[in-house]
């Protein structure tokens, strides 16, 4: 199963699929089986790195639309 990654407009970003989440140490978050999640991009979450609905109450402004990038600049 791929992964998918949903940027929602005012909202979290999504993940569905196969994945796993850690935090700098290396260790993984207990998903309890979830196969979605919202991760939180307001910085507002009391649940971080998890969504928990804040943004809404809060008023995070944020619209993404898709868009090409450039190459990745040769390493030297």
């Amino acid at each position: 199963m791929s992964t998918k990654v949903t940027i929602f407009n005012n909202g979290p970003i999504r993940i569905e699929g196969e994945f796993t989440i850690v935090d700098t140490e290396g260790n993984a978050f207990d998903l309890a089986g979830r196969t979605a999640i919202g991760l939180c991009r307001c910085g507002l979450s009391s649940n971080k790195p998890f969504c928990d609905g804040t943004h809404g109450k809060e008023g995070f402004d944020s619209a993404c639309k898709a868009f090409a990038l450039p190459p990745p600049k040769p390493k030297v």
